[in-house]
């Protein structure tokens, strides 16, 4: 009896596994086919659009002719330009707060601070910048402004990132190194951060992916409307294939005519985005294979 009781218990244990496990993987293929769905959509009403004229040359008559090279330059550069404010600074801090914060009050309003950082809206990120970068010091509507304004965007998932990595090295390293009479200084950068970069890449990923599609920011702060031309310094103004999308799928007077345009340039953007991420996850198996092999 008490045998038929246990592998009755068993059966329903097993059951249950095998409901939740097929119901976890219903949901991962769901997400999967969201995102084949969304692709799907992008690049049929796209792919008609692309061609050598449509990425290479300048906008015209209003944006619905010609091409939106001086947008898919300028998104570059405000990528560029806000990974390298957001990445020292972002590291930096993850490195203070982890490595050298000890548990406590200032700790926890520090991360307290940087989680309120990453909820609040791009909009708000776009109206402080507009007014600390454009109008308090001077820079104006330019690629400089637009590239601090996203990068303070970006900063709060490079800073949380980056100290998951840092956490994930074992202290087992640390004690070694000061063992050997390293300082921390010297332990943070000869032994931890080697085995902590290739997760910090996957920090600067997302903080890519977030910054590349971003238009509220952009649009206080270093967006065109109609610039065909290139930007020749930071002070210039540029366009960005975000909002070029925003402006030409709701403003004109034939926007359907311009339809073919905007998937074109959606297309475009989410090519960016994955070539960056790839580059991105190359350069991370190259750094993780190099840690395994020291």
């Amino acid at each position: 009896m008490k045998m038929k009781l246990e592998k009755h218990t068993n059966k329903k244990k097993q059951l249950k596994q095998a409901i939740a496990f097929n119901l976890f993987r219903l949901m991962s293929f769901g997400v999967v086919a969201v995102l084949a769905i969304i692709l799907l959509f992008i690049i049929v009403r796209g792919a008609s659009a692309i061609n050598w004229t449509f990425l290479t040359a300048m906008p015209e008559e209003g944006m619905t002719k010609g091409g939106i090279f001086p947008a898919i330059i300028g998104t570059f550069y405000l990528i560029g330009g806000s990974m390298l404010f957001a990445c020292p600074i972002g590291v930096l801090s993850a490195i203070y707060i982890h490595e050298y914060t000890k548990a406590g009050f200032i700790k926890r309003f520090i991360k307290l601070m940087t989680n309120n950082l990453a909820g609040i809206p791009s909009i708000v990120f776009g109206l402080f910048g507009m007014t600390l970068f454009v109008n308090t010091l001077g820079f104006g509507d330019s690629i400089l402004a637009g590239s601090l304004t996203l990068g303070l965007l970006s900063l709060p998932v490079v800073i949380r990132t980056t100290e998951e990595a840092l956490k994930s090295v074992d202290d087992s390293f640390r004690i070694g190194s000061y063992a050997l009479g390293a300082t921390k200084l010297q332990t943070i950068r000869k032994v931890i951060l080697p085995i902590a970069f290739p997760n910090i890449i996957t920090g600067l990923i997302l903080s890519i992916g977030r910054v590349s599609g971003e238009t509220a920011p952009i649009l206080f702060t270093v967006a065109a409307y109609f610039l065909p031309k290139l930007p020749t310094s930071i002070f210039d103004q540029t366009m960005a294939l975000p909002y070029h999308l925003y402006v030409i799928s709701t403003s004109g007077t034939n926007v359907e005519a311009s339809r073919p345009m905007a998937y074109g340039t959606a297309l475009v953007l989410i090519a960016i985005v994955l070539i960056v991420n790839l580059l991105a996850n190359g350069l991370r198996r190259y750094f993780g294979n190099k840690v395994k092999m020291n």
